[in-house]
């Protein structure tokens, strides 16, 4: 019997076999980024903001005049001091090239396909609580980081885990879940959009598409963190800067119809009709779910992912690096993912019979900007994906590094770049659907530090309140590592007793 014969006999069990698998995957996939989770996502946000006293609103001119106010004003924020540090801007820039991907464009339009233009206003709901879940998570990036042998500064949400709970087990499980992660969501995925794109704009077959991004990745991601950075701190602001002047443009030429948009946006997020003769309240019951996971995904708050490279920067104060944290949420979706629902909407491109989701942000760009509109979300699509890539590159190494120490990281960025050239080539709708559930694994051990850590983060916050907007000479709450910091800790709960002095 013919090998070929062989395969054609067991391609039916194959065919089935592989659909079981998908079956259950998606079931998973259903649980783990099903309501439960979508609550305890939004419910940490919820908590966090009131714990610290809605920080992203009282103290909005604060954190604004000390992040993008700052890029103007305070060059400390764009250069490092210490050779082995990265700047605050550049941990910015890297976190915000592994947040914006093709999810600030294509999964904003399916968010409305799949839950109607109501999705937007519970998308910005889920951002607004997300900041400070993402500020919370970055006030202990700093606080419990440390230097390594090599004079680097390591952190994430696997260190404060081992470091403020205790649990090294939960740390190896969530550096597990992101190591996974990085290869799925963070690469072969990103890259697949890539070439699909390439072949579909400009007739750029996948294999040529591979061999490039291989080579680029490999580039890039073998100087480090350091190089990594440079290119985000430049690469970052370009893109941001084309597709808002590109989204700009098109809302501006129907400004007419964005008052239209917005009360579509409000009457589809409480719409209490039934769909099709459905259960009453089926309508916002959709676009609650879609609008909360969209602006989970697109900005990551609660997964501590981004928390790996925050920790690596130049920065002394934990809140200062958490209020870069609440930006960085505010830009990706308050900001970008807006422009993309507020040029579908206005333009009417969801309204559009036979246009999927993918397809109505090449549209409502092409109606207003032409063949330019179509360049325009492409390359924003591609560039997206491919910063994605490099900043899930390091978020991947650092957690192989956690587990199997330092030596293992140059093995994990060969497998990585070999991804890469995977990902182009091949069908990755199951690859995809994996590292989704493992990206969503990634907020449980998270969640639980920052649930468990919560009376810590509400010290270092109410410390740098008395300190910054009540001027009182208090020590600092900087460092876990600071033992003094707890001996001084020690003697003002002592003084604080014995009453003031007389």
């Amino acid at each position: 019997m013919s090998l070929s014969s062989i395969l054609t006999a067991f391609t039916p069990a194959a065919q089935d076999l592989a659909g079981k698998i998908e079956r259950i995957n998606g079931k998973i996939s259903d649980v783990v980024w099903g309501p439960p989770m979508l609550i305890l996502l939004l419910g940490a946000g919820v908590y966090l903001s009131l714990l610290l006293g809605f920080f992203q609103v009282f103290r909005f001119g604060h954190w604004w005049k000390h992040t993008f106010a700052a890029l103007f004003s305070d060059r400390k924020v764009t250069r490092q001091r210490d050779k082995k540090s990265i700047s605050q801007f550049q941990a910015l820039a890297t976190a915000l090239a592994s947040t914006l991907g093709t999810g600030n464009i294509v999964g904003v339009a399916t968010a409305i396909t799949a839950g109607g233009p109501g999705a937007v206003f519970w998308m910005w709901v889920s951002a607004f609580f997300g900041m400070m879940t993402n500020f919370a998570e970055k006030i202990l990036g700093i606080y419990f980081r440390y230097k390594n042998e090599k004079g680097e500064w390591t952190g994430g949400a696997m260190i404060y885990i081992e470091r403020g709970l205790g649990q090294r087990w939960l740390a190896l499980l969530f550096s597990f879940f992101c190591l996974i992660a990085s290869f799925g969501i963070g690469n072969i995925a990103q890259v697949n959009g890539i070439a699909v794109s390439m072949e579909s704009a400009f007739s750029v077959p996948p294999f040529a598409t591979g061999m490039v991004l291989s080579l680029l990745v490999g580039l890039v991601i073998t100087g480090g963190l350091k190089r990594i950075a440079a290119l985000s701190e430049r690469l970052v602001p370009f893109m941001s800067v084309v597709y808002i002047a590109a989204a700009s443009a098109v809302i501006i030429a129907n400004l007419r119809q964005v008052p239209a948009a917005f009360a579509e946006i409000l009457e589809g997020a409480f719409s209490l009709k039934s769909a099709g003769g459905g259960i009453m309240g089926y309508a916002m019951s959709r676009a609650v779910r879609f609008g909360v996971a969209r602006g989970i995904f697109s900005n990551e708050a609660g997964l501590g992912s981004s928390v790996i490279v925050h920790s690596a920067s130049d920065v002394r104060e934990p809140v200062e690096q958490g209020m870069w944290a609440i930006f960085e949420v505010f830009f990706d979706t308050i900001v970008i993912c807006t422009l993309t629902a507020l040029a579908i909407l206005s333009t009417g491109s969801h309204r559009i019979q036979g246009l999927d989701g993918a397809q109505l942000p090449f549209y409502a760009f092409s109606s207003v900007l032409g063949a330019a509109g179509e360049y325009v979300v492409t390359g924003s699509i591609m560039l997206f994906a491919f910063m994605s890539v490099i900043g899930w590159s390091h978020f991947g190494a650092k957690s192989a590094e956690y587990m199997g120490g330092g030596k293992i990281a140059p093995l994990y960025r060969l497998f990585f770049t070999a991804a890469v050239f995977f990902g182009a080539v091949s069908n990755v709708r199951l690859v995809w659907e994996l590292s989704d559930i493992f990206n969503g694994l990634m907020a449980v051990p998270n969640l639980i530090a920052v649930f468990a850590l919560s009376g810590t983060i509400y010290k270092i916050v109410n410390n740098y309140r008395e300190r910054i907007f009540k001027c009182r000479k208090i020590p600092p709450l900087l460092s876990y590592n600071d033992e003094s910091v707890k001996a001084r800790e020690k003697r003002s709960r002592l003084s604080e007793k014995r009453g003031p002095l007389r």
